[in-house]
């Protein structure tokens, strides 16, 4: 017989608002391991930092005139995506538990705003960051939606806030547009981008720059991979810019596409009752690398496999970092989780009272397999304790509440 499904080992009452957005910070080389924070953002734009030692809040303070999309540390800053049309680059919170988990609420920190950039956020659809390896002063490319129409992609340079490719997706005659392969499903224009990333591949000749992708899912159900198959640095109007293939596997509108941190396959998530994984690499699991003169404009259907599930009505959907397991988050409240492999249902996690919004899995700690087992710092927080954290999941949701379930490992699963 099957354990028990978990309780929430903890439950943060931060918000007074439906809980959008989650995340768990990053390591600090030489300062701190991973998932010494929680992010948490609200449809009110409140952003909320709290420790994950003493579950206190750090920092408090309202980013946003209206609500948060997404919060992603990079560097020394962390940013911030609002409902506000603005994403705002904010100093980093250092993790100086000892000196503010013991103040009081009107005396937490509010970091200092670094700079701003003006962005088009109708579509309800996060930006994606990508760090640019080999760069000594920390620079980063964010995809998000085209300022002008909300089907297209903009890639902008952080932190000159310059903007490399313009309308992604504009050029006559593009695979997504002429038109898409829907499986019987639905009409041939793909509306409002809802979720994207941005992602880069290798060149195999190490004198040439990597090639530049956007993984898209769009308001008609289909997602997308495009492809950037030019040498130049900046494109306009979408040109250089090919998509690989389309497919249109769900009845709804894309509510969630998480990409796994190996590249190599994504997971999307709708209003329906499918949840669809999307093949991004060959049969031997390396990502596939394109040739513009040998691009294939036939239907790709073998790229996508369909699950269908007995619940309809899903807002969030993340991939645990090693790529084994997925969670999604439900309208009812519930998160189910999932095999990545086989779609085998792992278990269903069970608190909220509305809908699932926001879901995310902790990092691995490297610390972890470098402190011995009775190591303590000077919080008496030794391996085990980081251990059970890098298991944990983070649900936020309607019900105005943050969730933190310690999950199994699920091996072998």
């Amino acid at each position: 017989m099957p354990p028990p499904p978990p309780s929430p080992i903890r439950l943060l009452r931060s918000h007074s608002a439906q809980v959008n957005v989650i995340c768990f910070s990053s390591a600090e080389e030489g300062y701190t391991p991973s998932n010494e924070r929680l992010y948490t953002g609200d449809a009110d734009g409140l952003v909320v930092v709290t420790s994950t030692r003493s579950f206190r809040a750090l920092a408090s303070w309202k980013a946003h005139n209206e609500g948060v999309l997404g919060i992603e540390e990079w560097q020394s800053s962390v940013l911030t995506h609002g409902r506000d049309n603005k994403i705002h680059a904010w100093t980093r919170i250092s993790t100086m538990s000892h000196l503010t988990e013991t103040a009081s609420q009107k005396d937490l920190v509010v970091p200092e705003l670094l700079y701003s950039l003006d962005v088009n956020a109708l579509n309800f659809c996060r930006f994606s960051l990508l760090p640019m390896a080999g760069t000594a002063k920390g620079e980063a490319l964010l995809a998000v939606p085209n300022l002008i129409e909300s089907s297209l992609v903009d890639i902008w340079h952080l932190p000159s806030r310059r903007r490399l490719h313009a309308a992604i997706g504009k050029v006559p005659g593009s695979i997504v547009q002429d038109p898409w392969d829907t499986l019987g499903r639905g009409n041939k224009h793909t509306g409002l981008i809802m979720s994207l990333h941005i992602m880069s591949l290798s060149h195999p000749s190490s004198s040439k720059a990597p090639q530049l992708r956007i993984l898209a899912g769009y308001e008609n159900g289909g997602v997308c991979l495009w492809a950037y198959v030019k040498d130049d640095d900046v494109s306009i109007e979408g040109r250089g810019w090919h998509a690989l293939w389309q497919v249109k596997a769900h009845v709804e509108s894309v509510m969630g596409l998480a990409l796994a941190p190996s590249h190599n396959f994504a997971i999307s998530i709708s209003a329906d009752h499918l949840i669809a994984r999307y093949s991004l690499s060959d049969e031997q699991g390396q990502i596939v690398e394109v040739n513009p003169d040998d691009i294939n404009t036939s239907t790709n259907f073998e790229r996508v496999v369909t699950h269908k599930t007995k619940y309809p009505g899903n807002g969030s959907v993340t991939i645990r970092p090693d790529g084994k397991v997925f969670a999604v988050g439900s309208w009812d409240g519930k998160i189910r989780l999932y095999s990545t492999k086989s779609f085998k249902t792992l278990g269903t996690l069970s608190y909220h009272t509305g809908g699932c919004q926001a879901l995310a899995f902790a990092h691995p700690d490297a610390s972890v397999t470098h402190v011995g087992a009775d190591a303590k710092d000077e919080d008496n927080f030794g391996s085990e304790e980081r251990e059970k954290r890098s298991r944990w999941l983070a649900s936020g949701s309607v019900d105005r509440r943050v969730a933190i379930w310690e999950l199994l490992t699920f091996a072998q699963k």
